[in-house]
């Protein structure tokens, strides 16, 4: 009993521990406030703000949304990691356990979906692809991602050249007033290592001519970069899941700390 009674009495929290933590978190808190501004500007550029019925109407994916929603969770996180260590607030420190522990599951669970249902996810993927080359024109941010992939992967579209016929402004439809009839973006063209500045009217008419661009799809191009780089990507991926298991672990640890200087402060010998 005696044992128990010194234990109580010479109960403190961690200082190491807490802030670490509180480390740990602002930086996650500064980086998902600086990615939430960057979507709230991208979209205040682009007038969603003004009219949010237009969140609704985009045809596409708008990339600006990985922006609003990663850091939407990076902040509320790291708000709650910050506060809850400075603070020793025990609810603040178990939101941020459950919430990250949450997210751990969810990222363990679509990780193993996608394993299971991987020609599930190929055929999501090429509709994916196909309905945003269809809203190529619509959205700046959505038609320089698009670009970027094709330009990485060396691919032009889903499965081929072919799938930018989707597109009304590069369809060969004899009625397509469009100049791009029958073309494809100029990151689909094969670049010339001589040439300094990117031609953006490459890809004009391609598809009549013959012209030198990339023939392979962005779907098998994209299997093809996961399997040659599997390693770098599992590695992100467990790196990732540990430093979300750490912080789940240092925050139960304060919690602990802090529930026994509690208990030690109610205790009277």
């Amino acid at each position: 009993m005696s044992r128990k009674h010194h234990h109580l009495k010479g109960a403190e929290v961690s200082c190491c521990v807490k802030y670490f933590l509180f480390g740990f978190n602002i930086i996650f808190w500064l980086l998902g406030a600086a990615f939430l501004g960057i979507g709230l500007w991208a979209w205040a550029e682009k007038g969603v703000l003004s009219n949010l019925s237009s969140i609704t109407d985009l045809g596409g994916f708008d990339p600006v949304w990985l922006f609003i929603v990663v850091g939407g969770v990076m902040f509320i996180l790291g708000f709650a990691g910050c506060i809850g260590a400075l603070r020793e607030n025990t609810f603040l420190l178990k939101f941020f356990s459950v919430f990250l522990g949450l997210i751990f599951f969810l990222e363990l669970t679509t990780g193993i979906l996608a394993f299971v249902f991987k020609d599930w996810i190929k055929d999501q993927l090429n509709f994916f692809i196909n309905n945003n080359v269809k809203a190529y024109r619509d959205d700046i941010d959505l038609q320089n991602l698009i670009d970027f992939a094709q330009d990485y992967w060396s691919c032009c579209g889903a499965h081929g050249p072919d799938d930018w016929n989707l597109n009304m402004y590069f369809n060969c439809t004899q009625t397509n007033p469009s100049r791009e009839r029958c073309g494809v973006p100029f990151s689909c063209c094969v670049k010339d290592p001589a040439e300094d500045v990117i031609n953006t009217q490459c890809g004009y008419d391609v598809r009549l001519e013959g012209k030198y661009i990339y023939t392979k799809g962005c779907v098998g191009q994209f299997e093809k970069w996961l399997q040659d780089n599997l390693i770098i990507v599992a590695g992100i991926f467990v790196g990732i899941a540990l430093l979300q298991i750490f912080g789940i672990c240092l925050a139960q640890n304060l919690v602990s700390d802090v529930k026994a200087v509690k208990l030690s402060c109610t205790y009277t010998p």
